[in-house]
């Protein structure tokens, strides 16, 4: 009887366990259907928030993030709590019902991704039964199979599995149709949100069987703002009025600066940075770089604060944007495109693109990964490790706490990223004792370890998810006890982490400033931006705003992308508004605070990520997703975002068609779309982009979107835009556009030596431009000897050193010897300023544009030769030679050519080769050859010796048998 009451018992619990697993793994809008509408109602009050196409369906790699109640008094962005409705009965239930629908019908398709192979999120619940069988999410040689037969199933039957048969469209169609139809109904009846939920519908439809409409929209945000005042509302009015989006309304920039005026005041972010810069650029107002900068601040405070409230070290910065003209190597190709030469060939989204041209795909780059990991390669789950715990291939320069690269946006998943750094943390540590501020024991490290490898790295990983709640339960003591072993072999991510535990009292609620203090400074000596930035703030909030400037521009420049800026820009601010100071030191500090602010405030877009959102609609290649994406852009464009204005003018280009302007060109322009993309051009370049400057030099000269006026007023103006551009020094195209117009006395007068100067300058500032330079001097040349022979004057020399032949710096060496006021002037710049006590840092010399203080920064970082640190590598290229070396390590014949593997086996990443050892093999080769001809020589010799000796003897005696010289000889036979 007491087995049997043992048996029933065991049964009962593995009931219990089978039901709460299933009822763990269930949807829990299921049993709470208000929560999920409140969720869906949060979600459309968010204007931006609504991507084309899909509800989100797993965990984006950046909405780690506490719930946070956007719902203010007047309010921006949110709308009132279903609870607290005054609605009637009727307008509230259709509401409901709308909401329920739309989240029902927003889950039908998928989210853009660039990988339609991801791996588990780490939010999405296993059930009871995938915890128990293999999945393609799996470890070892098991999961690898099934990844495989995945991808070959999805590539064979893709076809016909997923495509939507006619009867379901039909049905998701007329379920679009009840929720517009519900919710015109529920605004009628006078419910406010519905009124907000139809208007955002409209204009950003989540999929394809929504219509869009702007008309619907403008009208439904009218009415809107004008019962409730919504500065949201209010924002998207301005947008219509400052565009002119389809015609709705025509473009009037007064009532735009009206509407933006009043969003802005009622707190809407993206109205104020729209303001913000409108100030900055003196568009529809004067410029006043005062007002610039307080929009601006507040915009950058409302991001801060949001940063803020997430765990410690702040939220998860959201995916840095995408130009789409860097996928392409610039806007006018490799090598001809400054985004694409020099240092900015190293940028991540220019490595992608050329990634992706050589067909090269995230997924393959994972399935090797995962290949070679699973294999115990520990540098392989170190790295992709490090990718699923950020969510992209790539990572931006400064640290963890700098983000990733949304180039490289993979689906993020914590889980797999804790099981791989577990997987090389575990040779060092192999065992966590009960209680974690205990672990120092010896019996919970592995013995004779003087090589850890990867294995504090990883252990930094570990602890900081720990310490945030990112794919485990939040325990700071356990973060603490990884930090803590990763920081005995000096990592410093372990030290910075620590330093936070310390700083912010986590463990125990004991806090020692001290301690913080002295993990941070160890983190900093290596170069950490984060650290820097750590202990900046803690000298900003003691009033030491001078040093705490220092360390904050050492963070920018190891790559410290929010905070610092955040910080600086206050600085900035309190010199701008200081008393009893110079003017011109002032605006400076005004034109820092704004070119900060503005940087701040478009990284912390965790509620309104519109660039990323339009590059994830792009990317779904539908005609709807293109539309969306375009108008997301625009909107971005307007308070802005240059990566936006790039992008908007980059793809409505009309100057890409190398048959433009003939009778071959396959479309006709549009003058209108012209003007917008020239408008954007213009916009660009006026933040610096030199590739835009140089496009707005092309639109001049060929006349697309510009007012109707003489070719001579236009190429002149065209080439001012040229020379813009030549002046940074980093065009080569502006340059040999200027040559070309100074040759052919287009827009410019004709000078020839002129011409010379800037094809020389083109190719010295880009020596891919060899070819094209080569022939258009051999054109100058021939053309001047022609306008020489005819009686012309200023013709080159085509002997002799001629001037234009100089190179920039003898030139400039040239200029200094015979202006003496730079010869005699002493360079004072050469100092270092590193810890002087000076909040002015920057050079107020000259004047200030937008982003001049970033410029600063950056040539500070080129001036300053550092060693890339191995962990920020390129992870395509890496894998990419590590793929080469094993197949020639392990091919059937070898390397292809064994003269080169033998060169490059004993100095691989060395940059040159031995000499010496060169020498010594040439001398050996030489040695070699002079010996065989020596005895070829002697072998001839020997051979005519013999021959002479041989015609001096008498012929022997052969009787009747011909000599052998006679043909008869070949006639005898010998018969044995």
């Amino acid at each position: 009887m007491a087995s049997k009451a043992r048996r029933r018992a065991a049964w009962l619990a593995f009931g219990l366990v089978a039901l709460a697993a299933f009822s763990a793994s269930a949807n829990p809008g299921d049993a709470q259907p208000t929560q999920g509408i409140r969720a869906s109602t949060a979600q459309l009050s968010t204007p931006d928030s609504a991507s084309h196409g899909a509800q989100q369906t797993t965990t984006s790699p950046h909405d780690i993030q506490p719930d946070v109640d956007h719902t203010t008094e007047g309010s921006v962005r949110g709308q009132a709590s279903l609870d607290n409705i005054d609605f009637p009965i009727p307008a509230t239930r259709a509401f409901r019902s709308a909401i329920f629908t739309l989240h029902n019908l927003t889950n039908y398709s998928q989210q853009y991704t660039h990988d339609p192979f991801s791996q588990q999120s780490a939010s999405q619940q296993s059930s009871f039964l995938s915890s128990l069988l293999p999945t393609a999410q799996g470890k070892g040689p098991i999961g690898s199979a099934i990844r495989i037969s995945q991808k070959l199933y999805h590539r064979i039957f893709s076809s016909g599995k997923f495509a939507t048969s006619r009867k379901k469209d039909e049905e998701i169609q007329r379920k679009a149709i009840k929720v517009i139809d519900l919710l015109q109904l529920s605004a009628e009846l006078g419910n406010m949100d519905a009124l907000f939920t139809l208007a955002h519908l409209s204009l950003f439809p989540p999929n394809i069987y929504f219509p869009l409409d702007p008309k619907t929209a403008y009208s439904s945000f009218a009415m809107h703002a004008s019962i409730t005042g919504n500065a949201t509302s209010q924002s998207y009015l301005a947008f219509f009025h400052s565009t002119g989006y389809a015609d709705v309304v025509p473009i009037d920039q007064t009532k735009a600066l009206l509407c933006y005026t009043f969003a802005a005041q009622g707190g809407d972010k993206g109205a104020q940075m729209a303001l913000g810069y409108r100030y900055w650029s003196g568009i529809s107002t004067l410029e006043d770089c005062s007002r610039a900068a307080a929009w601006y601040e507040e915009a950058a405070d409302q991001a801060m604060q949001k940063f803020l409230s997430g765990p410690p070290g702040g939220l998860t910065l959201p995916y840095t944007p995408t130009s789409l003209s860097d996928l392409d190597g610039g806007v006018y190709g490799p090598g001809a495109s400054v985004a694409s030469t020099g240092f900015n060939v190293i940028r991540p989204a220019v490595k992608a693109g050329f990634a992706r041209a050589a067909g090269e795909t995230w997924e393959d780059l994972l399935e090797y990964y995962m290949f070679n990991a699973d294999r115990g390669e520990t540098d392989f789950a170190y790295k992709l490790g490090k990718i699923f715990y950020q969510g992209s291939i790539y990572a931006a320069a400064g640290g963890t706490a700098s983000g990733s690269e949304g180039v490289g946006r993979i689906a993020q998943d914590f889980k797999q990223a804790q099981y791989y750094f577990l997987q090389i943390a575990r040779q060092v540590w192999p065992r966590d004792p009960p209680n974690p501020l205990h672990h120092k024991a010896s019996a919970y490290k592995a013995e004779a370890v003087t090589q850890p490898g990867w294995a504090p790295k990883s252990a930094a990983y570990i602890g900081r998810m720990y310490m945030r709640g990112e794919g485990v339960k939040q325990d700071y003591e356990t973060a603490m006890m990884w930090f803590e072993r990763g920081a005995e072999y000096a990592d410093r991510e372990c030290h910075n982490g620590l330093g936070i535990i310390w700083r912010d009292g986590l463990v125990k609620g004991k806090k020692d400033i001290r301690k913080a203090l002295e993990h941070f400074a160890i983190a900093a000596g290596q170069e950490l931006a984060e650290a820097h930035v750590n202990l900046g703030k803690h000298y900003y909030a003691r009033g030491e705003f001078k040093l705490a400037a220092t360390y904050f521009e050492t963070a920018i420049r190891f790559g410290s992308t929010f905070e610092a800026h955040f910080y600086l820009a206050k600085i900035h601010t309190m010199n701008m508004r200081a008393s009893g100071l110079p003017q011109d030191y002032a605006a400076g500090s005004c034109s820092s605070a704004v070119s900060f602010y503005k940087l701040a405030a478009e990284r912390g877009v965790w509620d309104d990520d519109l660039v990323n959102d339009a590059e994830q609609a792009w990317n779904s290649g539908t005609e709807r997703g293109k539309e969306i994406a375009i108008l997301k852009w625009w909107v971005a464009a307007e308070r802005g975002f240059e990566v936006a204005q790039n992008n908007l003018a980059y793809v409505l280009d009309q100057d890409k068609s190398m048959l433009r302007s003939t009778r071959f060109s396959p479309i006709q322009v549009s003058n209108d779309t012209a003007r917008l993309a020239l408008t954007q051009w213009i916009r660009s370049a006026a933040q610096r982009n030199v590739d835009s400057l140089v496009k707005v030099g092309d639109y001049y000269y060929h006349g697309f979107g510009v007012p109707d006026e003489p070719e001579s007023v236009r190429w002149e103006k065209a080439a001012k835009f040229y020379q813009s551009a030549a002046d940074t020094q980093l065009s080569a195209l502006a340059m040999w556009n200027l040559g070309w117009m100074y040759e052919n006395g287009i827009g410019v007068p004709q000078d020839f030596h002129l011409a010379k100067r800037h094809y020389d300058q083109a190719l010295e500032i880009n020596s891919e431009a060899y070819l094209p330079v080569l022939l258009s001097l051999i054109k100058l040349h021939a053309r001047s000897l022609w306008h020489t022979l005819q009686g012309g004057e200023n013709g080159l020399k085509l002997w002799g050193y001629d001037e234009d032949r100089m190179s920039v710096s003898e030139r400039a060496n040239m200029k200094r010897e015979i202006d003496p006021a730079s010869r005699s002037q002493p360079n004072t710049e050469t100092r270092s300023h590193a810890h002087e006590e000076t909040v002015d840092t920057f050079d107020d010399d000259g004047p200030w544009y937008m982003g001049k203080a970033r410029e600063d920064f950056q040539r500070r970082r080129q001036q300053s030769t550092r060693q890339v640190p191995e962990e920020e590598e390129d992870p395509v290229q890496w894998a990419r030679e590590r793929r080469i070396a094993e197949n020639e390590r392990d091919g059937d014949f070898g390397p292809e050519d064994y003269f080169d593997a033998a060169l490059r086996g004993g100095h691989r990443g060395e940059e040159g080769v031995d000499t010496f050892l060169e020498t010594m093999l040439l001398v050996t080769l030489c040695l070699v050859v002079a010996a065989l001809i020596y005895i070829r020589t002697r072998l001839v010799q020997r051979a005519r010796r013999e021959e002479e000796q041989n015609r001096g003897r008498p012929p022997p005696n052969l009787g009747l048998f011909p000599p052998p010289d006679d043909p008869a000889r070949q006639d005898w036979q010998i018969v044995r």
